[in-house]
This record gives C-alpha cells, sequence and structure tokens, in this order.
C-alpha cells in the first residue's frame, strides 16, 4: 500500500474517533445528569428598564426563584417522554413560531420540552433557537431527544455573535402579553403602599389629564423625560383560600413624563384614559417580561386558583392573561405550567338527598410568564373547556 493511502486511510479513522468523542461529549444537555450544569445564555426581555426600579419589580428573595439565566433543576422522568402522535422526524423553524408552538408538533405534553432538548455546544446561544434552525428528533440511548440538525443563518454567518435575541423565538408570543405590559397591572398591598403618588394637580384643577401637570411625591432621581404609568388602585384582591389580602386590582389612568425632580417631583400627563385623582400611583412605563424561556412543569406541588383576569372578562380563553394566587413564595418560577380545572357545581341529590360537589374537570394549561412574592401572571396556552376566575390550578397531569 502506497503512504498516501496509508496517510488517507489514518486520516479517516482519525476523523471517526474524533466524531464519536464529540458526540459522547454532547451529554451537556442542560437536563441530563450531569453534575454541573452549565449557565445558560442570557434571555431577551420585551423591553429595558428605564429609570429606577419599581416597587413592583420582584423582592430580591423572588428574583432567584423566577431568573432566567440559571438552568432549571427537573426531576428525571423515569419513562419515555410521549411523543405527539403524527410527530416530525424534521421541522424547520418559520417566523412566527413560539418555543410552546414547536414543542407541541413534537411532544404530547409541550412542557417536557426540557426533558428532551439536546444542546449543540458548537452553536452560538444554543438553548436559543432561531428562524431557519432545522430540528431533528433522534433517540439517544433508546430516549427521544430533539436537536438542532442545522442551524440557519443567524448562526453561520459571521454576523452570529452580534444577531439581537429579538431574532430568537420566544416562548410565548409578546402580542399575547401586551394587554399585561399596559393594563394588567396587580399591586400586592406592601408594593402598593410604596410606590409614588399622586399628591397634589397643578393648577386650580380638582382632578387632572393629558395636558396638566400634577405633583408627586416618593420619585428616586430619576432623569427629566423619564416616562411614568399613572395607575389607580382599585378593587381589593383576597385570596379565596383564606380570604387574606393580596392586593389591589391597579387601573389604568393614563401616561406621563417627568418634568422635574424634587419632593414633590413635578410629573406632566401626555396622556390619559380617565382622569387622574389625589392619591393615584407611579409605575415606571417599562416592565421587563422574559420571552425566552423552558416550559416545564414545577418542581414543586402547586395548588392555586385563578384570582383575575387581564380585561375583566369572564369567561376565559386561550392567550388571555390571568392572575394566579400563587407566587414564588409558593415555588412557582417563570415558564412553569399548570393544568387548570373546572371547579365541580354543587347540586342537589334528588335520590339520596342533600348536596354533592362534582369533581373538578381539566379545562386547560396555563404558563407562567411573571412571579412575584404571592401572585403569579400566566397566559393562557390551551382551553379546551371555558375557563372562569376562581377556577384551580395545579400541577399538570401528563
Amino acid at each position: 500500500m502506497s503512504l498516501s493511502k496509508i496517510c488517507l486511510n489514518y486520516c479517516y479513522r482519525l476523523t471517526l474517533i474524533t466524531l464519536a468523542v464529540t458526540l459522547a461529549g454532547c451529554s451537556l444537555n442542560p437536563f441530563s445528569k450531569d453534575e454541573s450544569p452549565r449557565a445558560m445564555t442570557p434571555v431577551a426581555t420585551s423591553s429595558q428598564s428605564s429609570g429606577s426600579a419599581s416597587s413592583l419589580e420582584p423582592s430580591q428573595s423572588t428574583m432567584a426563584a423566577q431568573s432566567t439565566y440559571g438552568e432549571p433543576v427537573l426531576t428525571p422522568i423515569n419513562e419515555p417522554v410521549p411523543l405527539a402522535e403524527g410527530h416530525p422526524n424534521e421541522y424547520v423553524v418559520k417566523v412566527g413560531d413560539t418555543l410552546w408552538d414547536i414543542a407541541a408538533t413534537f411532544l404530547k405534553d409541550p412542557w417536557f420540552w426540557p426533558e428532551i432538548w439536546y444542546v449543540n455546544p458548537e452553536i452560538e446561544n444554543p438553548h436559543l433557537i432561531y428562524p431557519g434552525d432545522v430540528l431533528g428528533l433522534v433517540y439517544i440511548d433508546g430516549q427521544p431527544r430533539i436537536t438542532a440538525v442545522r442551524g440557519s443563518a443567524y448562526r453561520l454567518s459571521p454576523q452570529a455573535r452580534v444577531t439581537p435575541l429579538s431574532q430568537a423565538v420566544n416562548t410565548i408570543p409578546y402580542e399575547a402579553v401586551a394587554a399585561f405590559l399596559t393594563s394588567g397591572v396587580i399591586l400586592e398591598k406592601d408594593q402598593a403602599d410604596s410606590l409614588p403618588y399622586l399628591l397634589e394637580t397643578r393648577g386650580e384643577h380638582l382632578v387632572a389629564a393629558a395636558g396638566n401637570e400634577i405633583y408627586v411625591r416618593g420619585l428616586a432621581d430619576d432623569t427629566p423625560g423619564a416616562r411614568f404609568n399613572v395607575i389607580h388602585i382599585g378593587d381589593p384582591l383576597r385570596d379565596p383560600d383564606d380570604n387574606r389580602l393580596i392586593g389591589y386590582q391597579g387601573l389604568l389612568v393614563g401616561e406621563g413624563a417627568l418634568r422635574r425632580n424634587g419632593d414633590p417631583a413635578t410629573v406632566a400627563l401626555t396622556d390619559t384614559v380617565r382622569e387622574a385623582i389625589k392619591g393615584d400611583r407611579l409605575l415606571p412605563e417599562s416592565i421587563d417580561v422574559p420571552l425566552n424561556f423552558f416550559p416545564r412543569s414545577p418542581s414543586m406541588l402547586v395548588d392555586g386558583r385563578i384570582i383575575s383576569v387581564v380585561g375583566g372578562v369572564t369567561q376565559i380563553g386561550q392567550y388571555q392573561v390571568v392572575v394566579i394566587n400563587r407566587g414564588a413564595n409558593n415555588g412557582l418560577s417563570v415558564g412553569d405550567v399548570l393544568s387548570v380545572f373546572q371547579t365541580g357545581e354543587i347540586v342537589k341529590d334528588r335520590i339520596k338527598g342533600g348536596k354533592v360537589k362534582l369533581p373538578d374537570e381539566e379545562a386547560g394549561t396555563v404558563m407562567i410568564f411573571k412571579t412575584y412574592d404571592r401572585i403569579s401572571y400566566g397566559l393562557v396556552m390551551e382551553a379546551t373547556e371555558v375557563i372562569h376566575v376562581l377556577d384551580a390550578v395545579r400541577n399538570p397531569l401528563g
């Protein structure tokens, strides 16, 4: 055999060995049993915070529970994750897809996605998925895994390192939480008490509207021009389980911009949907909502209720935002998926007499996208039946 053929044969074997070692090292899946999971890439948020932090933002004790930088600690499942009927072997990610939609394409229960997502350590931001990526269903040690078979131009081009995270596929559609960002505020009691408040209107006005100026106490040294939402304290919210006061409905009054610092400070109202009155509270205009995270089943047992719905409707459907009477203090974090159960009616037993409570029936799925100490915001991902306020939310049955 010639020297050139010997060298070629050696190189071929060396390539196969290198490939085998690379595949063996792919147990970097953050949801496998690795002892030292790697840190995730920072997620994109709907907006960047401006000015000082709002007291509506999570407390320090809540931050660790809902951080989207760390990887979730999950209990390994003993049985294969059930796949969706008619699932594809490959899927090309399209503009407008969400991670939930993609997970539902492959899986019967989309919240098992973290259990089978198999990251490619050679791809920039391996936890993020971009339009044009080709995802493939493979089997490793007899278990189904989904991995990026081929990356999109976002990852292969020289500009991949500076590609905005906003081009990545979001877990939930931004449009679906837009109502929360503008008018879906629920104020926890302690938070409401500590927010800046409208002290007085400028001029001979009992109430204020767009074009008027107001005097505000409690503002930090924000830069003039910083924008705020003016919120009216609405009806109290009580926990239906123990009648404990949780907080208040926040009714959007309008928007304003800081004209002059001080105590009191001067804020000019630029747009209003109702009259601003003394005692109304101010929030920074920007409330960050993480849009890139993994759906998953909660790591703790959760048993709560829907206590409010953004928009005030009585019958709740897909992509509506609901408020849950459980929060980070109860182990909830961003990405947790809960099943909704219609509360069983109490009916009269005409045969034996007395009253009987009918069983709670599963009615849909909610994904948590924002948590505070005692409450959480969730997005209805699926609604198989009409959902109502006071319906129960519990760990998914899948």
